[in-house]
């Protein structure tokens, strides 16, 4: 790991660590470099602005001054490109375009030098993404799921059947790289996977959702995780 990445991963240790604090030794050991070097580069941390307090002795360490955070960015470009690349390489994940601008406004408040060096490294990184579905679409099934309330949809299924349902949304899944809403079907009386690409309309009606939970979808694959696991 380069110097400025651990850094940048240093002071996420100590912000987790909040007041208890974290002593030099278990940091080198997370980052195999030697106490010294540890050292270094909370002296180095502390003198960039980072409110850092030192307690020595038996269960003393390293920690944040109470009260305090550190800057609301500190990113590496490589930190900062592989969110720029995870979000281009998924056009059709639910909320693609809220966190694209997202990225933008982190990009936009880092500091000129990282910012640069993040901006040479993105363009050595291709991405040949299949095109998006329809962004109204995708609109109202992130609001349905997000406000928790019915949707109606035209679905077009494999087989070339076209209804009108409505549907109690629960979650989104991808799978076999193709992204799922899947939901209560009051047409069937069941939960159903609709493939989002086949959704030909959508609009979120006014109808609250009646409770239904992920665990009613079943089990999910063993690979499978939910994005903050």
């Amino acid at each position: 790991m380069r110097r400025a990445e651990r850094l940048h991963a240093l002071s996420e240790t100590l912000r987790r660590s909040g007041t208890r604090g974290v002593s030099a030794e278990r940091l080198a050991r997370e980052f195999e470099v030697s106490v010294r070097t540890v050292k270094r580069d909370l002296h180095a941390l502390a003198d960039s602005g980072a409110p850092i307090w030192s307690r020595p002795g038996p269960g003393g360490g390293y920690g944040l001054a109470e009260g305090a955070t550190l800057p609301p960015v500190t990113l590496s470009p490589a930190q900062a490109v592989a969110l720029m690349a995870a979000v281009s390489a998924a056009p059709d994940a639910p909320y693609a375009d809220l966190a694209a601008a997202g990225i933008r406004k982190i990009v936009d408040v880092l500091d000129p030098l990282t910012r640069a060096r993040a901006d040479e490294l993105a363009h050595r990184i291709w991405i040949d993404a299949r095109p998006a579905s329809s962004r109204a679409v995708r609109s109202s099934l992130e609001a349905a799921i997000a406000e928790q309330r019915v949707v109606r949809i035209r679905y077009t299924a494999q087989d070339g059947a076209t209804t009108t349902r409505d549907v109690e949304p629960v979650l989104f899944a991808s799978t076999n790289g193709r992204w799922y809403l899947v939901g209560w079907c009051r047409l069937r009386d069941a939960m159903r996977w609709f493939a989002v690409s086949r959704v030909e309309r959508a609009s979120v009606t006014s109808a609250a959702c009646t409770g239904h939970t992920v665990d009613e979808v079943g089990e999910p694959p063993e690979n499978a995780r939910p994005v903050n696991g």
